[in-house]
């Protein structure tokens, strides 16, 4: 039996929608582009309600460098994200947004202009082919204002990806290859690992509250002044587990993340800290 591909249906589908379309506009090529325009617009307003819990992560960094962009498609299915009209327009996606005026916020994206097209219309155009409702679902660009380099991280499936903005002393130890693979591996890391910000002064005052109250809660029948040092040493291990810098290295637990890019930085002749991270996550 053969096999029929993701492209095969829609092709197939884009063939119907362009016969129909004809038919409206009594053969009118022009008028058939038109209304084949229109119903794409108004196919999205449809799907409004739809979940995206399907799609590709894409990163695209700058020729010099200094500036790298990490950004979500999202759509209903998996069939449909392994599409190459889908896979297409995620790539397409990496390009708008390292373009992109703004550092965060999709919306600045779909407003965002390459070659005289708004992303907007890719959007419009993708959800016409493959009928599912598409959109981004997140983006945030980092630069480097003075020496460094910018970590990026795609999971082999897809759905997962990460950035990292790495500040170092001088430009050397920044383009150092030891330097390079440390940012990467540190990339790899914090997909793995879901840290919930890079320190502990990330953390909300709220969430370290409703974590000591969790912990005293679990040993309440110990005396005061047992609950007090047995809490302080859990939130001290909810620190390590969740803050980056404190968080054991995954291909070396012996050594905190701070630890592995210090040791680095100073193989490659100066220092390196780490000022911030992204990490998305589709579905």
């Amino acid at each position: 039996m053969t096999e029929i591909s993701a492209s095969m249906v829609v092709k197939l589908r884009r063939m119907m929608d362009c016969k129909k379309a004809l038919q409206e506009a009594n053969g009118d090529i022009e008028q058939a582009i038109q209304i084949l325009r229109k119903k794409g617009l108004a196919t999205l307003s449809k799907r409004a309600e739809r979940e995206t819990t399907e799609g590709l992560i894409v990163s695209k960094t700058s020729e010099d460098s200094k500036t790298a962009a990490l950004a979500t498609l999202c759509c209903e299915t998996d069939f449909v994200a392994k599409s190459e009209d889908f896979v297409a327009a995620a790539e397409t996606l990496s390009d708008y947004a390292l373009a992109c005026s703004a550092d965060e916020d999709v919306e600045n994206i779909l407003e965002t202009t390459v070659d005289g097209k708004k992303f907007s219309d890719i959007l419009s155009e993708i959800a016409s082919k493959t009928g599912e409702k598409t959109q981004v679902g997140d983006y945030a660009k980092y630069k480097l204002d003075g020496p460094g380099l910018i970590g990026t991280y795609i999971h082999f499936n897809r759905k997962v990806g990460t950035m990292v903005l790495i500040e170092t002393s001088d430009d050397n130890v920044a383009t150092s290859d030891l330097l390079k693979q440390t940012a990467s591996d540190i990339a790899m890391h914090i997909t793995a690992t879901k840290p919930l910000s890079l320190d502990k002064d990330g953390i909300s005052s709220e969430t370290i509250e409703r974590e000591k109250a969790i912990f005293a809660e679990q040993v309440k029948n110990k005396p005061p002044n047992i609950i007090d040092k047995i809490v302080e040493g859990r939130i001290k291990k909810f620190y390590e587990e969740n803050c980056l810098l404190d968080q054991k290295f995954v291909k070396d637990d012996s050594k905190s993340v701070e630890q592995v890019l210090s040791e680095a930085a100073k193989q490659a002749g100066g220092k390196a800290k780490i000022k911030r991270f992204a990490r998305f996550e589709v579905g």
